[in-house]
């Protein structure tokens, strides 16, 4: 059993609870008052595209902890970091909402959301429309789906949920297969993740691999890894039109001075 076999056991417990909780009708009509409450969404593809030439765009994330690397800033107040990425320059920011695994939370996102004008993600393991109508209703721009969480219909159930709520959605791939499952379904931002699911190696690589398989129109995101400007540079030639970066950024003291590094920036 894998560790995300692990936690979609668990991710599939805690939505059954909230669905009892309270009924997915009282979510949707939360979700569809949400312009009013937290605005219009933010579009996450438009933010992270890249024109030709232009710096590779960074996807900041506010990642308390890990399954593989344990804590990593306990306690991080979410807003505050979220005010230093967008101040250090993040296109848009990734906020972990899943709790027993993460640390996270989903009020993280109505915590970030008006303290910034970029988008926020909201990086959980979304299995079931419930979890989309709470995304928006707590103030995300995006959704997360791991092409390995799903299958194929469900894949496409998610998608629809996501633009029924206008929200973007950054489709997750570990390998070529799932890639070209991710583009069957109709995916705009394509995030390829270089840890490997079942051994947690790291295949920097990957993003070269499954570059050339995307039509022009699909925003490239590559995740995992990624420490330093060189890499970001070497991802950029390889055609990733941004970089998600949460734990290289969460571990240094200032995580706002840790982006300006990791762009380059003086």
């Amino acid at each position: 059993m894998t560790i995300l076999d692990t936690i979609l056991a668990a991710k599939r417990d805690e939505v059954a609870a909230a669905r009892a909780h309270r009924h997915l009708a009282a979510v949707e009509a939360d979700a569809r008052a949400a312009t009013a409450v937290h605005g219009a969404p933010r579009g996450l593809v438009r933010a992270l595209r890249r024109p030709p030439g232009a710096p590779v765009r960074i996807l900041a994330e506010i990642k308390r902890a890990s399954p593989s690397a344990g804590p990593i800033r306990p306690g991080a107040d979410p807003a505050a970091i979220a005010v230093e990425y967008e101040m250090a320059g993040a296109a848009a920011i990734s906020v972990l909402t899943d709790k027993q695994f993460f640390d996270g939370d989903l009020s993280f996102l109505a915590r970030c959301r008006p303290r910034v004008a970029v988008p926020l993600l909201r990086k959980d393991f979304v299995i079931d429309p419930y979890q989309v109508a709470e995304a928006r209703a707590a103030g995300a721009d995006a959704i997360l789906l791991i092409v390995a969480a799903l299958s194929p219909a469900q894949l496409a159930e998610l998608l629809a949920a996501a633009a029924t709520y206008e929200l973007d959605a950054l489709v997750e791939v570990h390998t070529v297969r799932e890639a070209e499952i991710a583009l069957a379904a109709g995916t705009e931002l394509l995030g390829v993740n270089h840890r490997d699911l079942k051994t947690m190696h790291i295949d920097m690589s990957l993003t070269s691999v499954v570059a050339p398989l995307l039509p022009p129109e699909v925003v490239l995101v590559a995740e995992s890894g990624i420490k330093t400007n060189a890499d970001v540079h070497l991802l950029a030639a390889v055609g990733a039109h941004a970089v998600l970066v949460g734990e290289q950024l969460m571990r240094a003291a200032s995580p706002g001075e840790a982006l300006l590094a990791l762009r380059g920036a003086p």
